[in-house]
């Protein structure tokens, strides 16, 4: 478990053990004993997989890829994670994220465990056969430990409903007679998926904050006018304000998100900016989302990058540094790219006071506690990004039962659960100095304590 998750994980044990209320029955040496076992089951997944795929590429030649599925914890049910496609990926990184799933999981009381994969590819580097059999393989050398009962992977950086598709297929090939729908999530339409699927952790990201700053503020706004809370005082400063808006990342989440964002009849945004891996987009009267979705739609995903093209689209915009987005003198940042965006060697140059992590762990503990003492609001990962599993766990449910929900009642399904966890979260964070982070882990190691005592799993 990486530093930042190791820590605020043992911090929450720390203080959960010195609250009597908490698993009373526990006492003496053996609540002693007991915290110590949590410790030690929390911070080390229970499994690790990793695998070299063999691969022939189309010019003849073989190669070996490194490819991991980490099995965190599956007190709360089956594993449950992503499979990443990236140059990055390591071994740290994905078990890492394997417990991120099983902390984000307890936290919307999804009944499933963390788990997480990745494979060491580049995928623009790969024909489109080729990627075929990287999925093949990879459902072929870790086929013992997949199921719809076991693990149940879904798509994450690099990976979308086609490779779901191929994955499942294969999955079926090997495992004949046997159900297979809910052997991967994040499916196309027509094989089994759900609708909203590809959408719901960009909308779940934007709900967070809308539900947040103006559907929570509105209804408490009385009770938390008077409040020292530096979180409290810093959401009430935007009340019934407009807000700029920059979105790092325009792929799958960071699209959605600023077209929520753009689209928002219920807060006054602005989107000013959005990045991708070339470039960053700015216009202080506000930049044209629908269009530029449709630009990158038509360009394999990517923004345009000059002044000409720019014109040439009939798109008024600057065209700055990738980076430039991190440092705009925005009042919202959505965070929807890559790890360690926002460090302690630039965490200074942040000018936003609203930050939401649609990626995975975007904010370096330094910088996250840096942040935090300066009374800036960050929505975490754990929280905000948690659409897709959710959304993953109604098509699990739906491939079970063979019967399908409409996107509206999808969406309808996600927003109510995530409504649902972030009003058991938020009166406690407007309510005491911890930031947000802080309050989200606590409630998820709670009810992960909970369950893995009542399974006798520390002893």
């Amino acid at each position: 478990m990486a530093s930042q998750t190791g820590a605020i994980v043992q911090q929450s044990l720390h203080a959960l053990m010195g609250d009597p209320a908490f698993l009373p029955q526990l006492r003496g040496e053996l609540r002693e004993q007991s915290f110590q076992s949590l410790a030690a089951i929390l911070s080390t997944p229970n499994k690790v997989h990793k695998a070299f795929l063999r691969i022939a590429l189309g010019g003849g030649n073989v190669v070996r890829i490194p490819a991991f599925r980490i099995q965190h914890n599956d007190a709360l049910g089956p594993y449950k994670g992503g499979i990443r496609f990236h140059e990055t990926v390591n071994e740290d990184e994905v078990t890492n994220l394997a417990a991120l799933m099983t902390l984000k999981n307890a936290l919307h009381e999804v009944p499933f465990g963390g788990g997480k994969g990745g494979v060491v590819i580049n995928p623009r580097s790969y024909s489109e056969k080729e990627l075929y059999l990287i999925c093949k393989k990879y459902v072929q050398y870790f086929s013992d430990v997949l199921g719809p009962d076991k693990d149940i992977p879904a798509p994450d950086m690099g990976t979308g409903e086609r490779e779901m598709d191929w994955m499942m297929a294969e999955y079926k090939n090997i495992n004949p007679g046997s159900p297979y729908l809910g052997s991967f999530t994040g499916k196309s339409i027509v094989s089994g998926g759900s609708l909203g699927r590809r959408e719901a952790t960009g909308k779940g990201v934007y709900f967070t904050f809308r539900y947040m700053l103006h559907d929570f503020l509105k209804e408490h706004s009385g009770s938390l006018s008077g409040s020292d809370n530096p979180f409290a005082k810093t959401a009430l400063s935007y009340a019934g304000k407009p807000m700029s808006v920059a979105v790092q990342g325009f792929g799958n989440v960071g699209s959605v998100a600023a077209l929520e964002a753009y689209k928002c009849s219920a807060l006054r945004n602005r989107v000013v900016a959005v990045s991708d891996r070339n470039v960053t987009l700015y216009n202080e009267e506000g930049l044209d989302i629908p269009a530029l979705l449709a630009f990158a739609a038509a360009n394999k995903g990517d923004l345009p990058t000059s002044p000409e093209t720019l014109e040439e689209i009939g798109l008024k915009a600057r065209v700055l540094g990738r980076e430039d987005v991190l440092y705009l003198g925005v009042d919202v940042l959505f965070l929807a790219a890559l790890e360690d965006q926002i460090r302690a060697d630039n965490v200074a140059e942040v000018k936003a006071r609203i930050i939401v992590e649609g990626a995975n762990a975007p904010i370096t503990g330094e910088a996250d506690a840096a942040l935090a003492e300066s009374g800036t609001i960050i929505i975490p990962d754990i929280l905000a990004n948690a659409g897709g599993v959710i959304v993953s766990y109604f098509e699990w449910l739906q491939g079970r039962e063979t019967q399908f929900y409409t996107e509206e009642e999808i969406y309808k399904l996600l927003f109510a659960k995530m409504q649902k966890t972030m009003n058991g979260i938020l009166p406690a964070y407007f309510g005491d100095p911890l930031p947000l982070r802080q309050n989200c882990y606590v409630h998820a190691v709670m009810k992960l304590s909970s369950v893995l005592y009542r399974q006798g799993k520390l002893y």
